[in-house]
């Protein structure tokens, strides 16, 4: 199909729910893509964050297709060895005692809110509920989770949203003492607010909050759905920060391109969730179990520390730039604020000239490849400088 083809049937055919950029992807090699035209671009998402091992790797292509070869799925009803072995090796590798595996970041975080409340309900009956976000957070778009993100813009057209959460100003311990009033059961936060603007949790505030909470019997959940899986130079953020959170989320990176999410906890909430209380008929499919599996065993040290040095070498080029006012974030997550120019507008005009790349808010934001090579990165910042010097 040509480029026309392609836009009119999926502008005829899909809900519009997302503003796309004009072109057709078809294939890719690493952090290189090509549209259906041939053209070529410099891929600085990683599909929003997802294909941390870029296009077409070879061992995450041959592990999935293994996998393929034995069965597609099989639902949770009954053991698989390569969920078993995808389950241990996160939970060894982040250091938590069990997981929940599910499809996406939405669903991961809906799975930390049911686990918290539940706790609680256990532990201190009923009326003990109220989850405390961040103000300018971001934690999906289900009921549950859009609710909990602390940005009123997506709290419009779907009323009523649910009861039972609170938002707190990052960095305000008084204004987040203030919200307690014994009816709360958990707080959620990023490390990083990624949809947010690539903006940092101040470290002594997640220090402070972890104090508070172990202080009254409150869970901590961090959702590491965009910083986690090498994203930041570890494999979690939270290992930047130095304070383990009683709950994680993930997905994104995990599955390396496919469908997955994960939802971690200690040892202490290790049986709080039995059967029936919740469940997913795709989650842990043994296809995305693989696909992480390839993921994980390719996040060594040596892997990580590769990740931090190429955020750093493009930290260092775009100091250079003279339209750029604030360079911001962790390893390969970087949120830029320009001077003069819209975000919107130079990353529309980044894709007509051959590079891909996001925006967060008012900022620019590159989620590329972890394996994104030298190479990559300098023809896609050439891009950018040059979009960037346009008057």
């Amino acid at each position: 199909m040509t480029f026309e083809e392609i836009k009119q049937t999926a502008d005829t055919c899909l809900m519009p729910t997302y503003a796309h950029f004009p072109v057709a992807l078809a294939r890719g090699e690493n952090a290189t893509y090509w549209d259906a035209e041939g053209r070529e671009y410099i891929d600085f998402t990683a599909g929003i964050g997802v294909n941390s091992l870029g296009t077409n790797d070879e061992a995450w292509k041959n592990a999935v297709k293994a996998q393929l070869d034995c069965l597609q799925h099989t639902s949770n009803l009954y053991y698989n060895e390569t969920v078993a072995k995808a389950a241990k090796l996160l939970c060894e590798r982040a250091g938590f005692a069990r997981v929940h595996l599910s499809n996406s970041g939405a669903e991961a975080n809906e799975c930390a809110i049911k686990l918290a409340r539940k706790y609680s309900f256990d532990k201190y009956g009923d009326g003990r509920y109220n989850i405390i976000s961040l103000v300018n957070s971001f934690h999906g778009r289900t009921i549950a989770t859009v609710t909990a993100t602390g940005q009123a813009h997506y709290h419009e057209f779907f009323t009523p949203f649910l009861d039972g959460f609170k938002y707190a100003e990052s960095g305000d311990r008084e204004g987040f003492l203030q919200l307690l009033d014994g009816t709360d059961c958990a707080v959620i936060l990023e490390v990083i607010q990624g949809e947010g603007g690539v903006l940092e949790t101040p470290r002594e505030y997640i220090e402070f909050v972890r104090r508070i909470c172990d202080a009254k019997d409150i869970l901590l959940i961090f959702d590491e759905v965009q910083t986690g899986v090498g994203r930041t130079g570890k494999l979690f953020a939270y290992e930047t920060v130095g304070v383990k959170p009683d709950i994680l989320t993930t997905a994104k990176g995990i599955g390396g391109g496919l469908p997955m999410g994960a939802c971690l906890c200690t040892e202490a909430l290790g049986n709080t969730l039995t059967p029936g209380t919740h469940g997913t008929t795709f989650g842990g499919n043994p296809v995305a179990c693989a696909g992480s599996l390839a993921v994980l065993e390719r996040m060594d040290d040596a892997f990580l520390q590769s990740v931090r040095e190429k955020g750093d070498y493009i930290r260092e080029k775009l100091n250079g730039f003279t339209e750029i006012q604030e360079i911001r974030g962790r390893g390969l997550m970087i949120g830029i604020d320009l001077k003069t120019k819209k975000a919107g507008e130079v990353a529309a005009k980044c894709c007509e000239n051959g590079l891909l790349i996001l925006t967060a808010k008012s900022a620019l934001r590159m989620l590329p490849p972890l394996t994104i090579t030298y190479e990559e990165i300098d023809k896609g910042l050439s891009v950018l400088e040059r979009v960037l010097s346009e008057s």
